[in-house]
Formats: C-alpha cells, structure tokens, sequence
C-alpha cells in the first residue's frame, strides 16, 4: 500500500498541512516503509517462544513464554502526523496478530481519506476496519469492549480513553506530549546546536509531540543562540518565510488562534520572528527570550513554531526548574561534558533523553519510545511495537520422569521437617552453582539420566 501510493500520501500531506516532500517522505512516507521493512525482516524471530532461565527446582522441566495477541485492538490516531502516528502502531497489532479497528483523526482531513479509501484495498476488511469521524464517533467507540487501545494525541483526551479503558480493564498504550526541554551549556558548537534545535522546532511547523518546547541556558547563551538564530532562519527560509515551501501551515484556525494568543502575550520578549497571517494559517518561526516560568508561553505544551528562552544560572537550576514541572516526554541536552550529561540522565526522569541532537533519537528503531507520567503510558516502534500489542503468555511443562516426580513428592502431605528443608534447599535461588553443591549436581544429573534410560528402555520393551 506504502508503496503503490507514495505520491498520493505526499499530496494528502501537503493538503493538510502544506507539508513539504523533504518533510513528507522523511517523517512519514520512507519512515512507515522503513519502519515494515524492520518488521518483516525481524518478525520470524520475534514470534518464536522464548526460553527464560530457570532453577534447580524446575530443572528437569520446560519454561516457556508464547507471544499472544491480545484480540481485537481500536488504534486511534493523531493529526500532526496523520500517516505515520496512525499506522506505525496499526502495523505492530496486525504483526502481533491482533485484529483492529482504525481511527485516523478528522483534523487531517485528506490523510484520513487516503486511509478510508485505502486500507480497504489492501488489507483484510474482516480483520482491518477503519471508523470515520469526530469525538461523538470515538466517544462511542469507546464504549465498546477491545482487547487493547492505542492512543496518540494530547494529555487531556489521553486521560478520557484511559477512563474508557477501565470498565472493561482494558490494557492502553498512550502516546502524548508535554513540554519538552533542551539545555545547553557553554562547551558546544553553538552554530551546529543553533540548526540541530531549529530543525527539530520548526518541522511540521512546530507540531511535533518531541520537539524542543523551551531552551534553558545561561543569559550568555542565550544571546549566542540568538544571533546564530537570526542568520540560519534566514539562510533557510529567506527574507520572507511566508513565502518558502519549507514551512508547514497550522492545522486549523482553532490551533492557529490558540498560538496567536500565546504570541500576543509574548510580544514585549519576541527577539526573532513574531509575525503571522491568520488568513493563510501562518505563524513565522519565532523565538522568545528572557521568560519566565511564570509566563503565559510556559503553561502549557506549545505544539507550533515558537521557541522559548529561558535563562538559568547553570545545569543545576535547570534540573531544578524540569523537576517541578510534569515529566517531559523527550529531554534534550546539549553538552560535551559527560558529567553534565550524566547529571540530567540521572536527576531527571523522562520519556526519552537525547545528547546533542533533537527528533533524531525516534529514528533508532531499538529504541522503545514512549512517555512516564503525563507524557505518556507505554512504548513502541521496533520490536517494541510487536511487544506492546502481545501478551506474554507463561507456560510450565512438566513431565511424568520417575526421578521428577520422587523429587516433587517431597512437597505432599504429610509434611515433614526433613521434606521442607529438601525443598527449600532447591528452591533457594544461587548465583550460578556453588562448588559444595557441585557432588549433589553431579549426582543428581547421573540419578536423572539413568532413570530416563531406564524409564525409555521399558518402554520400548513393552
């Protein structure tokens, strides 16, 4: 399907969010083939049982974990990335096993018409059904009895499926945001950390649930960060942005006008950009300096293309401020120093962490991604996509050995002093087999085997 119709995703990407190829191939088109091809490569294997270790106790026994699907899945998608946040997890349930029902999101109008029109074509219509509509359509979905829900898409509602999923204790995989912060100290490339963190701001226009939210960097910094700023938006998008193919459109006028109001009340701190044009759901890249955690900008997840400055004295007072705040689902830092970055790795707790660099962590395919407390519940992408949408079924098999069985009889009544202490004795978790009881092992592996030939030969006999 990816394949047969990469063009017409491109231009349902475009439609929606005036996306760019570059943008559209890159972040859902090439990523949702690359992501299958990972898939059908790795899936033989994944699929296999698998053997954990096991103890004295259970030696002469098989211990086994199957991969189970859970059932029926209801994966509900986002608007931001219409395409790949709806059918990267679509593609770990069927691979899974699972049956499952589709929701794209009706924000991104023409992405959610290439998936109706599509999916129908080339996959099972018995097992793959897409639902049309808005929140009266999911809030009856929701209604329903699944076997898992996979949601993405913001905290609020995030918190309403998760409501939803408890009448019938139902497991979720939830995908949602936060702000997400970036540090930055003095020992960087200051122009190479100026592109990696605009690249990452700016793409999709700012509407990336793992783009950097705000900047927390010494006031020294910060006026590095913006001079740099100055001359690669520039260097990007031109003398007027509004008219480069680069930049993304806002989604809507509703989105549009809830940014607005954030830039209306940052106006006195905007050090770059500012301008927009409601009229064409534009918003210049902009960049805001000198706030505060007490400003209006910094209440809630940004979700466009603005860019907050908020200087700190050191890393320290930075980790202080993330601290006080919800867990972010990614935290970026910007360091060479490897006590620094160790020191956020450690005091700080998030989705993810990514060094020197932003967005492309998600790129890693044995990377699980996913949020802790607010930012999320539950992660996928690689191998991590089959498991989420798998039960992992435990299996003991035992055997009617002769020596098996003497060994177990311990365990029935009458109970015994002698008994308990032979059962406690194989019970007792080892590091690995201690040399004292090494005889015994020899011993009890020599018992074992004979008893299993002779048990054989009398079978074969009779």
């Amino acid at each position: 399907m990816y394949e047969d119709n990469q063009q017409a995703m491109i231009d349902a990407l475009h439609q929606d969010l005036r996306r760019s190829k570059m943008e559209a191939v890159l972040l859902e088109v090439d990523y949702l083939i690359n992501d299958l091809k990972n898939t059908l490569h790795h899936l033989d294997e994944w699929v296999q049982p698998t053997h954990p270790a096991k103890g004295m106790v259970n030696i002469l026994d098989e211990v086994v974990i199957y991969n189970d699907p859970y059932g029926l899945a209801l994966v509900i998608g986002a608007w931001n990335y219409p395409l790949q946040l709806l059918l990267l997890p679509v593609a770990g349930a069927i691979a899974a096993g699972n049956a499952v029902i589709v929701k794209p999101s009706e924000l991104s109008v023409a992405c959610a018409k290439f998936v109706v029109d599509m999916v129908p074509k080339y996959l099972d219509n018995d097992a793959v059904i897409v639902i049309e509509g808005g929140p009266e359509e999911t809030s009856q979905l929701l209604k329903e009895k699944f076997d898992y829900i996979f949601y993405t898409g913001g905290t609020n509602v995030g918190k309403i499926v998760y409501e939803a999923a408890t009448k019938y204790l139902t497991p979720v995989t939830l995908e949602l945001g936060g702000k997400s912060p970036v540090y930055i100290d003095n020992t960087v490339d200051i122009v190479v950390t100026a592109k990696r963190l605009l690249w990452g701001k700016f793409i999709n226009a700012g509407q990336t649930c793992i783009a950097p939210d705000y900047v927390l960097c010494t006031k020294e910094i910060q006026d590095q960060l913006v001079d740099v700023a100055r001359k690669v938006l520039k260097e990007w998008y031109g003398e007027d942005p509004q008219k480069s193919p680069d930049l993304c459109r806002i989604v809507n006028l509703r989105h549009f006008g809830r940014l607005e109001t954030i830039l209306d009340a940052s106006k006195g701190k905007v050090a770059i950009g500012g301008n927009y044009d409601a009229q064409d759901k534009f918003i210049e890249p902009t960049i805001v300096a000198n706030v505060t955690g007490t400003d209006k900008i910094m209440e809630d997840e940004i979700f466009g293309p603005i860019l907050p400055i908020v200087p700190v004295a050191n890393a320290y007072e930075a980790i202080k401020f993330i601290n006080q705040r919800e867990h972010p689902l990614v935290l970026y830092v910007f360091s060479n120093e490897n006590n620094i970055q160790s020191l956020f790795t450690e005091q700080t707790r998030s989705g993810s962490i990514c060094m020197n660099d932003t967005i492309m962590f998600y790129g890693v395919e044995t990377l699980p991604f996913g949020g802790v407390g607010n930012s999320g519940i539950g992660a996928y992408h690689g191998k991590a996509s089959f498991d989420t949408f798998t039960h992992k079924k435990s299996c003991l098999k035992r055997n009617f050995a002769a020596i098996g069985e003497k060994l177990a009889s311990g365990r029935y009544p009458p109970y015994t002093e002698g008994n308990l202490k032979m059962i406690t004795a194989l019970m007792r978790k080892r590091h690995g087999p201690s040399l004292k009881f090494l005889p015994y092992l020899l011993a009890f592996a020599l018992g074992a085997g004979l008893s299993y030939g002779i048990f054989a030969w009398n079978k074969v006999k009779k």
